[in-house]
């Protein structure tokens, strides 16, 4: 059952998403104000990379369930200073570990670390492992199973130049793993990052919203949900589900509430302002496949080049898109031949990204695409997330803010265009001095 001592969690979110993320546990915290035996949830401070909060197991568990930005949300077992190895091995066996799960489940270990004097990680992690391991068998005379791929449970150490810092994991999968997505490959955007670019650009419900290289449907998807009151959580399962003490009969409570709210959404017949367009047909199968798992009504799908787009809608409203650098950009050349620019696939990742240079057909795809935004969009505010710094320029359209953004290992920046009538060329040499 639920201890009437409040815990300490930590959060981790994509950086650049700390704010959003604060805000949207501030709203969390209200949804839980109105239930009868909820402790409280208390937003703690913004760091670089999460927001800490304090509370019960309904906090955590609504955290879990509810939060679109965060990555995971760990719970704060022990803090203190160290200097080797052996003091961080110190600091873990002295903790109780039976009291959260047994020797019976499998176990995995995974220690970061920011300015850290230590000469080897990998035995600072081995070390936190074998001190948890230890423990448990001093106790019930057995040890966990080490399992990397799938564990029951996750300790994460953190240690800074000084401080080492133990959490258990609540939540098991990355939070950003929905359960929704059919295609299995690598996301070309993660949905908690998505997720925060929609409350960074200042989208509500009601608004419509485009994205025209839709690709599997990350973006209009969370759109969905949130329009919707469906759970982005609802439909996986969460590590504390493997955890002795957490409160079983306010987390049925919460899991039905929400269930009942996805079965809502899925017949809703009111017409959603949110629509969706890509080059590709096969990723538009994938998207109306992906809506259709995340709980959400049938959306306005079409199968566009970007080049060619127009408003689906009268009323002005907020277009976001996370152009590929590769697989989905076909681009037709003076006779009508299709030519596939050199750039590597999004889904490689920064370092292939790297490598790749700017070649013509990328600056003829975005100059177009600029252009179409310039001459049909007027009264719109774009958002753009790329790698790419000099996207801007290409596209002959000047940025009104640029916020760094990380999607995984690979900084990006999302630009803000602001089109009014008559929207100017890019000039060298932003006024805006983020990023």
């Amino acid at each position: 059952m639920s201890s009437p001592t409040p815990f300490d969690f930590f959060a981790p979110c994509p950086r650049g998403l700390e704010a959003p993320l604060a805000a949207e546990f501030a709203e969390i915290a209200q949804r839980l104000a109105g239930t009868a035996d909820a402790q409280r949830f208390e937003v703690g401070a913004q760091v670089p990379g999460g927001v800490h909060f304090r509370g019960g197991w309904a906090a955590a568990m609504a955290a879990n369930l509810h939060s679109r930005i965060a990555s995971r949300v760990l719970l704060k077992i022990a803090e203190r200073a160290y200097r080797g190895e052996q003091d961080i091995y110190a600091l873990a066996a002295e903790q109780p570990w039976e009291r959260w799960f047994s020797a019976n489940e499998t176990l995995r270990v995974d220690l970061t670390a920011i300015k850290s004097p230590l000469r080897s990680l990998e035995f600072a992690t081995l070390r936190v492992k074998d001190a948890v391991c230890d423990r448990l068998r001093s106790v019930s005379g057995a040890r966990p199973s080490i399992d990397t791929a799938q564990p029951d449970v996750r300790v994460f150490a953190f240690l800074t130049a000084t401080v080492c810092t133990l959490y258990l994991d609540t939540s098991g999968e990355p939070l950003f793993k929905r359960g929704w997505r059919l295609d299995k490959g690598a996301a070309p955007l993660r949905e908690n990052l998505a997720a925060g670019i929609l409350r960074l650009a200042g989208w509500t419900p009601g608004t419509p919203l485009y994205d025209p290289m839709c690709g599997s449907g990350t973006f209009i998807a969370e759109a969905a949900q949130i329009a919707l009151g469906v759970a982005p959580g609802v439909e996986r399962r969460f590590g504390f589900e493997k955890l002795k003490q957490y409160d079983v009969s306010a987390w049925q409570t919460m899991k039905v509430a929400a269930l009942d709210a996805k079965r809502r959404a899925g017949t809703n017949k009111t017409d959603l302002p949110i629509f969706g367009s890509d080059i590709s047909g096969d990723m538009l199968e994938k998207a109306r496949a992906n809506l259709a798992r995340a709980g959400v009504p049938s959306l306005w799908l079409k199968q566009l080049d970007a080049r060619a787009i127009v408003p689906p809608t009268g009323e002005p409203g907020i277009l976001v898109a996370n152009p590929p650098y590769g697989e989905r950009i076909v681009v037709r050349g003076p006779r009508g031949e299709v030519r596939e620019p050199r750039h590597a696939s999004r889904e490689a990742g920064a370092e292939a990204f790297g490598r790749a240079q700017p070649d013509a057909l990328d600056g003829e795809f975005f100059r177009a695409f600029g252009d179409a935004l310039k001459q049909r969009f007027t009264g719109w505010r774009a958002f753009v997330l790329t790698p790419d710094r000099a996207l801007p320029g290409q596209m002959r359209l000047r940025e009104s803010a640029k916020t760094p953004l990380f999607n995984g290992a690979l900084e990006c920046r999302l630009f803000r265009f602001d089109l009014v009538s008559g929207s100017v060329k890019a000039r060298p040499g932003s006024q805006e001095p983020q990023g």
